[in-house]
């Protein structure tokens, strides 16, 4: 909490009163031989450096022995400085136990004479070293209780941290200007400290999490030239950190973590109070608000101090009774254990079930429920917060004394193990030297005795953290433990890759990158609370899926493609999260498809239809596309043009997904993909057409024939893949658009226009409708280069002047298209023409000779211009032997012979019955036509494959030999030169 409380540490004469302090006092007799030695070898050298010890009192060298077998951190600071001893007798700081208030007093009069910064670096190391020295002495020895040590050495951190920031604050005010607020008045830079600093908890060997803000923006003044408060702040934080956290001959004062601050490493060193106020509002997370339960300004208490409080408070304590923290917690400590298990650390006595932290999240939890209505709870010191809990009846209080008893022993073995060697431990030692020395500065008899004692109260505390937290939610049995911990710990990419290896998962390097980066994406994003937990809960079910695939990093990367696009749609995740079978339909479906993957990350609304397989993957039967489409409208109004437009565009993509799951799923061959799409693209054609023309009509009209026969005069022809009931997923859609209308009538409507206005716009509108972007994309791209004298003709042809220009003004190539040309909207009356203008044209009587070779060129000139394929690929499409030839011969085999059998080679505009058809005309042998159809399918099949994961359509020059070579050899006997 970050409100300033004056009397924030107890006085040590209270703790005196309230604390036991350690009864044993340990003693050079009673040491193992071991350490006796070490305490010998120990003296010898300080002997060495510094004959006067040898004139030490015998008490005082007796206790000087004990500690130097007990810690060499006391034994390496009397060889740094071994006057440092004689100071400490002459001072009698050894001997008192409320030693703070002068620290801040002694640095100031130390530093005032320092004008330089290695000369500060040297001060503050020296001068935590002596006050670290008596803080170690007094507690190996037994003279003080852990709550003496929490508030020296966290008096002293506070002492350290201020002086150096005021120091180089001054500096650099001369250095650069003082910064100002609009109104003049000086910005000082606030530190908070975090965790064990902020509550008053600080341990031995401990790193330090700050948080460096400033009132408010402005401009330096006095400097050379002017700097924004932000930028002269966050050179101020650099330098701080510099003098607390680089190694020098003198050591460290702290190792200093700014990880906590807003937005972490990717946020700036310091920020504002508005910045700040803006972040925690807006993009606070939970564990950031049990963090801010101990945050204290460090420093005397101001007016600045106090408006961050009542800023933060808000954020720190909601005004409701606040249960969701518990889940939070409970994330938090499961990701705790993740770590444990990661790095082996057994014997943590802070991170293990039952170790310090519990106690920690045990107090949390209580005051973040309450503390927004109850204000005794919002106390940082966790004796003092256990105390408050006991009394509002949170917690029983023989409860909390428990926790208390067991957190003291907890924190004082983590001091004498820090104190041994300046080290930040809470590991238990496994070196026999190290394990006798902790024994001996406890008072146990021996090893086995200590840690029967250490597995009591930690199993009391976790026992009450199951009561209060309760244990993390139970992965699924199915879930092994090493998929969430791949998730939910910070593993560099050496140990990932290891652990991937270790599963025998497939291409771990690329593996272990991805979801690395995707890690990062993660951090960025502003993902919401409960976002973060469905997500906790779904990656590693999700890890362990893809796994299982060839190539699961590609796989991860195409789902994770998703993800990002729904971080900020906490429903999508937790559809996901709870619904195993959903994402076990969208990993199979993305392992199959990059364009499923693709279009759900377009799409999210589409990841309800992963909810029910049995739908999924049974397509809508032919003849219902276009009844359901009707349906499927229905909701939206007539008059809604936009929703009417996202309705169809969604009804398609929804079509497309169930058609790519039956596809993939094998409940569909090739052959009937294609009629499903055709017959998609057909019904969605039918409705874009309906609409335009209702939005025409009711703005001009309609022309009179219409008005009289009640028949628009209109006609939608399907050229290309959609003409050939040969649609792809990807495919466009080749359209020309006839009319039948008389060109010199005018419409009826309110606005008349003629006739042939009305239909140029009615086709302009048609076109809108299927290209204009919306939420859902587009619907088809269209393409209308196969029209009447191509993109310089008109939108819509009449049909007289369609006729005209088939008979007499295309060319070859056009007559080809028309092959496979077939209406798919339109009146009767308009289609019955079209078929008998298509009809006579395809079956003029050509000169083979000269047909043969106009297709020869035409199909030279599209290989040059569009094969792709380099040495050793066959290019599907373009190379020889492939589709774009077996397409050619069946079009050349109609315009050769349908002036003998006109009904009959007309009649169909798909490859396969147009190659059955010439069989019984008797211009193709069964055996040229079975070859051929089998090529076909062959290499439409292969195609298709490589459609539906996006790979290019080139292949090896090895695939299909035996296909291609009867095509070129069908090709030569027909087309041959």
């Amino acid at each position: 909490m970050l409100d300033w409380q004056p009397a924030f540490y107890p006085a040590v004469s209270l703790i005196t009163r309230t604390a036991t302090v350690a009864q044993h006092s340990p003693s050079l007799s009673a040491f193992s031989p071991l350490l006796q030695e070490l305490a010998q070898r120990h003296w010898q050298r300080l002997i060495e450096l510094a004959p006067d010890y040898g004139t030490l009192p015998e008490p005082v060298r007796q206790t000087l022995l004990t500690l130097l077998g007990l810690s060499d951190f006391v034994a390496d600071s009397l060889f740094k400085q071994p006057e440092l001893l004689t100071e400490l007798l002459a001072s009698g700081e050894l001997e008192r136990s409320e030693r703070w208030p002068a620290y801040q007093h002694d640095l100031t009069a130390l530093l005032a004479e320092v004008d330089d910064e290695e000369a500060l670096k040297r001060i503050l190391r020296q001068f935590r070293r002596s006050r670290m020295l008596v803080i170690a002495w007094r507690e190996l020895l037994g003279h003080a209780a852990v709550e003496e040590s929490f508030v020296h050495l966290t008096r002293l951190a506070d002492a350290l941290i201020c002086a150096a920031r005021d120091w180089l604050y001054a500096k650099q005010c001369g250095e650069l200007g003082t910064p100002m607020d609009g109104n003049g008045n000086p910005q000082p830079l606030l530190i908070l400290g975090m965790g064990k600093l902020g509550g008053g908890e600080l341990n031995f060997s401990s790193d330090i999490d700050l948080i460096f803000t400033f009132p408010e923006n402005g401009y330096t003044v006095g400097g050379r030239r002017e700097l924004a408060n932000q930028q002269f702040f966050i050179k101020l934080g650099q330098r701080i950190i510099n003098a607390l956290h680089q190694s020098t001959v003198d050591g460290q004062v702290f190792r200093v973590d700014m990880r906590l601050r807003p937005f972490g490493d990717a946020g700036p060193l310091a920020i504002s109070f508005a910045a700040m106020e803006d972040y925690y509002q807006h993009h606070g997370r939970n564990w950031e608000r049990y963090a801010m339960v101990k945050a204290r300004v460090l420093g005397p208490q101001c007016e600045h101090a106090v408006e961050l409080a009542e800023m933060l408070r808000p954020f720190v304590f909601r005004r409701y009774i606040d249960f969701g923290v518990i889940d939070g917690l409970r994330q938090m400590k499961a990701m705790i254990a993740a770590e444990v298990r990661r790095k082996g650390l057994e014997g943590n006595i802070k991170l293990g079930a039952g170790g310090i932290r519990e106690v920690e999240f045990i107090a949390q939890a209580l005051q973040l429920i309450r503390g927004g209505r109850e204000p005794a709870l919002r106390v940082r010191h966790l004796p003092e917060a256990l105390a408050a809990i006991a009394r509002c009846g949170a917690l029983e209080s023989t409860h909390c004394d428990r926790l208390l008893t067991a957190y003291r022993f907890l924190r004082r073995v983590e001091n004498i193990l820090q104190e041994i060697g300046d080290q930040q431990t809470q590991t238990l030692p496994t070196e026999e030297r190290d394990r006798q020395r902790l024994v001996a500065a406890l008072g146990f008899t021996d090893w086995g005795a200590f840690m029967a004692h250490l597995d009591e109260e930690m199993a009391a505390v976790h026992q009450e953290f199951a009561a209060v937290v309760g244990e993390e939610k139970e992965a699924p049995a199915h879930l092994e433990q090493l998929w969430l911990d791949l998730w939910r710990t910070e593993l560099d990419a050496a140990e990932l890759e290891q652990l991937l290896t270790a599963q025998g998962v497939a291409e771990p390097a690329s593996l272990c990158a991805a979801l690395l980066r995707f890690k990062e994406e993660y951090k960025r994003r502003q993902v919401g609370p409960q976002g973060r937990i469905a997500l906790d809960w779904l990656m590693p079910e999700l890890l362990r899926l893809v796994v299982a695939s060839e190539q699961p990093a590609r796989l991860f990367e195409r789902v994770c493609e998703l993800l990002t696009r729904i971080f900020t749609r906490s429903a999508y995740l937790q559809l996901l999260a709870e619904n195993p079978g959903a994402l076990r339909q969208l990993v199979r479906l993305c392992d199959a498809s990059h364009l499923v993957s693709e279009q759900l990350a377009r799409y999210p609304i589409l990841l309800d239809e992963l909810l029910d397989p049995q739908h999924l993957y049974h397509p809508t039967p032919l003849d219902q596309y276009k009844p359901q489409l009707r349906q499927f409208l229905l909701r939206i109004p007539e008059e809604d043009v936009e929703q009417q437009m996202e309705a169809l565009r969604q009804f398609k993509q929804v079509q497309l997904l169930r058609i790519v799951a039956a596809d993939i799923a094998g409940a569909l061959p090739l052959m009937k993909v294609s009629d499903h799409l055709t017959w998609l693209a057909e019904a969605i054609t039918e409705e874009v057409v309906n609409q335009a023309w209702a939005q025409m009509s009711e703005r001009y009209g309609v022309p009179p024939e219409v008005a009289v026969s009640g028949r628009r005069g209109f006609a939608v022809v399907a050229y290309g893949k959609l003409g050939g009931i040969e649609l792809g997923y990807g495919s466009d859609l080749d359209l020309v658009f006839l009319h039948g209308g008389d060109p010199n009538s005018y419409t009826d409507g309110r606005k008349p226009i003629d006739s042939r206005q009305f239909y140029l716009r009615l086709a302009q509108r048609i076109l809108h409708l299927f290209s204009t972007r919306t939420p859902s994309g587009i619907l088809y791209e269209i393409d209308m280069r196969l029209r009447p004298s191509g993109d310089s003709g008109l939108l819509v042809s009449s049909l007289a002047a369609y006729e005209q220009y088939q008979q007499n003004e295309a060319w070859t190539w056009e007559h080809q298209a028309l092959v496979r040309a077939r209406p798919i909207y339109g009146d009767d009356a308009v289609i019955a023409e079209f078929a008998r203008i298509r009809r006579a044209v395809l079956a003029k009587e050509r000169e083979l000779p000269t047909l043969a070779r106009e297709v020869r060129e035409m199909r030279h000139k599209m290989r040059d211009h569009l094969l792709k394929a380099g040495a050793g690929e066959f290019d599907l499409k373009q190379s020889p032997g492939g589709m774009v030839d077996i397409e050619f011969i069946a079009q050349y085999l109609v315009l050769a012979h349908a002036c003998g059998e006109p009904e009959a080679l007309t009649r169909w505009s798909d490859n396969v019955r147009i190659f059955d058809e010439c069989v019984l005309a008797g211009v193709l042998t069964l055996e040229q036509a079975e070859g051929l159809k089998h090529a076909y399918l062959e290499i439409r099949n292969l195609g298709h494959r490589l459609n539906l994961s996006e790979v290019s359509r080139k292949v090896g020059d090895d695939r299909l030999l035996p296909e291609r070579g009867h095509v070129l050899a069908v090709w030569q006997q027909l087309l041959g030169e």
